[in-house]
């Protein structure tokens, strides 16, 4: 994080298991869930399909990915939680998240490590089962072992870190892993798509965002190419961030919902902007649906000042949602979030990122954290 590492143990995060079991791992479950929901309704509407931003054109194959039933592997939710009140839903990358690693192997590393130098008590815990939860995850949809292909932009070493922590999760459940980057992938005369030597893929995991793949040429053989998707199309209309907004219109006043709509529906200050009023008395965010890594986020206060605003402003051009402020809690001048991890529909684990500023960016660093008491 601006010259210093990503990975901070200098400090740890205490919960109690009454915090993590009752204000994150089972609001996290139940978050998850009426996202599934809110998916089947959007499916059913072009009205709020073409709010999600996706090419038209696609909206049938990702249609048919959900009512086909194509499972999801794991997404990550980001919550603002500081000890008290309920966690609140920043939002949720249900795609290509990423710091798996440093959540399932680097920070149970460090609690074994404190636990065998005295510094914490032996039976401090982590909230910790993720990768237990993939290996499981694995064997179940694939019980009869296969060949599952691996994939990723080349040259990125934080995404294939992820993609092979995923690949070994795999291997241990049982399935076959291979890599390959994704511009070595090519496509058939009859539209099925091939690996580096000609082998046609019928299992790709591919750490690559729908938004972008569904904007590729390639992305005009999905529906036809007898590839099944890890993640589904589907999970499309949950890693951007025009969930938000769909999920308080289904649920509005939810206490791990944060009060969301689209801008313009902002603008015009129909009775449910006027219902969330009171919410947005500490000021909003604004969000392009597409924005990754906190790019191009806008904090503004009540008045419309500016509070806060990403260095990155690679998203200046998406549609935007506007988001009620819940400011992050403050510790020793950082900001904390809190990414726990959804593995299939269940809540299985957690990882803290901070930041120095309002906005959680990629320069943010990775804290460990433990349980006691």
């Amino acid at each position: 994080m601006y010259g210093e590492p990503y990975w901070n143990e200098a400090r740890a995060y205490r919960f109690t298991l009454r915090e993590i079991e009752e204000d994150i791992e089972d609001p996290s479950t139940e978050l998850h869930q009426m996202c599934l929901d809110a998916v089947g309704r959007i499916i059913e509407s072009q009205e709020l399909m073409a709010r999600m931003g996706l090419p038209e054109k696609h909206w049938d194959y990702i249609a048919g990915t959900w009512r086909g039933g194509d499972p999801g592997l794991y997404g990550r939710m980001d919550l603002a939680y500081g000890g008290t009140g309920p966690a609140k839903l920043l939002e949720y990358n249900a795609d290509t998240p990423t710091s798996l690693f440093e959540s399932t192997s680097f920070q149970w590393q460090w609690l074994e490590d404190q636990i065998t130098a005295k510094v914490l008590p032996r039976d401090a815990d982590q909230f910790n089962g993720t990768w237990e939860a993939l290996v499981a995850r694995f064997a179940e949809m694939w019980p009869g072992g296969d060949t599952i292909y691996f994939t990723s932009v080349p040259e990125n070493s934080e995404d294939y870190g992820t993609v092979e922590t995923m690949a070994w999760a795999a291997k241990e459940g049982g399935v076959n892993p291979l890599y390959l980057t994704i511009d070595k992938i090519g496509v058939s005369d009859d539209g099925r798509f091939l690996d580096a030597d000609g082998y046609p893929i019928r299992f790709l995991f591919k750490l690559y965002p729908w938004e972008n793949m569904l904007n590729e040429p390639f992305a005009d053989y999905l529906a036809q190419s007898g590839c099944f998707m890890l993640e589904p199309a589907w999970k499309a209309l949950l890693s951007n961030k025009a969930i938000l907004p769909m999920l308080w219109r289904f649920n509005e006043g939810h206490p791990n919902l944060l009060p969301a709509f689209f801008e313009d529906e902002f603008t015009e200050a129909g009775p449910a902007v006027q219902r969330a009023e009171a919410a947005f008395a500490a000021g909003r965010v604004l969000k392009p649906i597409f924005s990754r890594e906190g790019a191009s986020v806008r904090i503004l206060d009540a008045a419309g000042g500016e509070i806060a605003a990403s260095t990155d402003h690679g998203y200046d051009e998406h549609p935007r949602i506007v988001q009620a402020y819940h400011p992050l809690p403050e510790f020793d001048g950082s900001h904390p979030v809190i990414g726990a991890w959804i593995i299939g529909d269940t809540c299985t684990g957690m990882g803290l990122r901070e930041d120095r500023g309002l906005i959680t960016q990629n320069l943010s660093q990775f804290i460990p954290h433990y349980i006691e008491g």
